[in-house]
């Protein structure tokens, strides 16, 4: 049967954060703060300058370089030991010029650079001048480590941005981004007689092309939901205006009489999780005898310009939650929240344990921050000025366009995801393969503007939900009142989501904790399937009221596995879950079949 959600009417404009000295009742906004009090033609400037700037604020990097700059002045010790700094660097460069020049040697810039960096590991890199120039790069990029760090009086959150966007800069101007100073490059364009220059022109013409029509990149039209990607058997049960719900088919003939329901992040399509069938989390999901669902999110429009955090709750969670068990029989489910999607299910979770609500056997979180004050580098788009700029940008449209999102995401990790790309394509002639999480990558979804501001700033800015204010139906929540057992994976380079922060769910809730530590990143950590040999995982379980301890102390004494995290969270499952039973039948005569199949309409949105 068809389980139907109220709707929720289109709310008042967002109010200005929380008071922190009461911790149940909003503080009423001044009229600056106000963001129905802002005056229409401020708002087209602002939005007209988070334009040109690609969203970013300008006013906000100002202030921060002005609380550098000041701070610097008044501490001539400091300035005395940067400038020491530049020295030191500026002599190794000349001495290892004289000792190239002299002797013929090589030089490993490497092994100076930091150990994400793989630009200058080619050993062409080593040669006189090239190495020259990635070492001075690199001492460039140490300078300025040294100049934003330990000012005494500069807000963190000041030096962190200046740094990024130093940084930026000089990612710009490295010499790996020039034909004429990349040794590979130059030894390319030799043996080809230039040809992969004339390769990389077509394929930058190709591409730019695809972004003025809109069009998905070359290649990622072969990942298509349904076809070659999502294929796992399902069917809709339900839907409305937000979220569909898929139920998958079973594949074994018993199965948990506790169904999975999966929360997925709406910020990209849902099927991150199901790809192809060798790496579809839910396809091994049921193969293991678990009935499975998921969320599908609408990828929202100008329409659902008002639908905020609780509308995704009301809309999304809670009727999934109750077609879930209507359609499995089932009285629990366990439940599981990708990203923000975990986000969600945790503030869900802690006003069900609010309400005394026991629908919830147990809670996963993949990559899903409760405790935003260490958030990553995403942080750094986030101040009172920054949203300031996007709430102007959204108000024009109602929503945050996806090349906005997308962007900042490429942003942080623009040596992987912008530049050597733009090498590799445009300056060797080499068609970068996409593969299907690339491809799913740039099937990017819109954010309605209430959501996404209240998302940023009672979570990332103010941090409501860990500490206590976060408000659902006219009272705060506590992730404190959560007793259901939990398993929270983390992964060790995740920009989006640090492990460090994931891991400090321990700290929030009176729930025994099992956490597990992958290596990958945000995504390819989360899709880890067995059989891979270059995946581990560190995984150790925190009783209730055991000595808690620190991530580092954690690292020390976690348990180490060779392999995927998918067959240990498969175990905590099923010990978590009742004798096998029969699948549900299937109840065609409510009318649910005629939803559809999976993968349904909205992924296609």
């Amino acid at each position: 049967m068809t389980v139907q959600a109220k709707i929720t009417a289109p709310r008042a404009p967002l109010q200005g954060p929380i008071n922190r000295s009461d911790p149940v009742a909003p503080a009423k906004p001044d009229a600056a703060d106000d963001f129905s009090a802002e005056e229409p033609i401020d708002r087209l400037l602002h939005a007209a300058i988070g334009t040109m700037s690609a969203g970013f604020s300008p006013m906000g990097l100002a202030e921060a370089w002005f609380d550098w700059a000041v701070h610097l002045a008044v501490s001539p010790a400091r300035s005395a030991e940067i400038a020491m700094s530049c020295a030191t660097e500026a002599g190794r460069l000349a001495e290892l010029n004289l000792s190239m020049l002299a002797h013929g040697g090589e030089c490993i810039p490497c092994e100076r650079a930091l150990p994400q960096d793989k630009r200058f590991r080619h050993p062409s890199w080593r040669q006189w001048p090239f190495a020259l120039y990635a070492e001075t790069l690199l001492a460039l990029e140490r300078t300025l480590d040294e100049a934003t760090c330990n000012i005494h009086g500069t807000t963190p959150h000041h030096l962190a941005m200046l740094r990024f966007v130093g940084r930026q800069a000089l990612d710009c101007v490295a010499p790996s981004n020039s034909p004429l100073t990349n040794p590979e490059v130059l030894d390319a364009t030799l043996k080809s007689g230039g040809r992969n220059l004339l390769t990389g022109a077509s394929f930058a013409l190709d591409d730019w092309q695809r972004t003025l029509e809109k069009k998905r990149p070359a290649g990622a039209d072969a990942f298509t939901p349904g076809e070659t990607v999502a294929t796992t058997k399902g069917r809709i049960v339900h839907r409305n205006r937000l979220a569909e719900v898929i139920q998958y088919e079973p594949t074994t003939a018993v199965v948990h009489p506790e169904p999975v329901l999966i929360v997925p992040a709406w910020i990209m399509k849902y099927y991150i999780l199901d790809l192809r069938p060798e790496n579809s989390l839910v396809k091994h999901l049921v193969d293991q005898g678990f009935t499975v669902f998921m969320i599908s999110w609408k990828n929202p429009d100008e329409s659902d310009r008002e639908l905020g955090m609780d509308d995704y709750r009301t809309l999304g969670v809670l009727p999934a939650l109750a077609a879930t068990l209507e359609a499995s029989g089932a009285r629990k489910a366990h439940a599981v929240g990708y990203c923000i999607g975990g986000t969600l299910l945790a503030l869900t979770a802690a006003a069900m344990a609010r309400d005394l609500d026991e629908r919830l056997q147990t809670l996963t979180f993949l990559a899903a921050q409760t405790d935003f004050r260490e958030a990553g580098e995403l942080s750094l788009f986030v101040d009172e000025s920054e949203l300031a700029i996007l709430d102007d940008m959204m108000a024009e449209r109602g929503v945050l366009e996806a090349s906005r999102m997308a962007g900042t995401f490429h942003l942080l990790r623009s040596n992987d995801l912008i530049w050597s790309r733009m090498i590799r394509n445009y300056l060797l002639g080499q068609r970068e393969p996409l593969g299907d999480i690339a491809a799913w990558s740039t099937d990017a979804t819109r954010m309605p503007a209430a959501m996404h501001s209240e998302y940023l700033r009672k979570l990332y800015l103010n941090n409501d939900l860990a500490e206590g204010r976060f408000v659902i139906d006219g009272q705060p929540v506590s992730l404190h009142d959560i007793r259901r057992p939990i398993f929270a994976v983390g992964t060790e380079w995740d920009h989006v989501a640090p492990w460090r922060s994931v891991f400090k769910l321990h700290n929030l809730t009176e729930s025994e904790v099992t956490f597990a530590l992958t290596n990958g990143g945000h995504n390819q950590g989360i899709v880890s399937p067995p059989g891979r040999a270059d995946r581990h995982v560190r995984i150790a379980t925190a009783k209730p009221r055991e000595r808690h301890l620190d991530p580092d102390r954690w690292l020390q004494s976690a348990a180490y596995h060779e392999g995927s995290w998918w067959p240990h969270w498969f175990e905590w499952l099923e010990q978590h879950s009742g004798a096998r039973t029969r699948p549900p039948a299937r109840d065609d005569r409510s009318g649910s079949h005629a939803l559809g199949a999976a993968p349904g309409p909205f992924v296609f949105g």
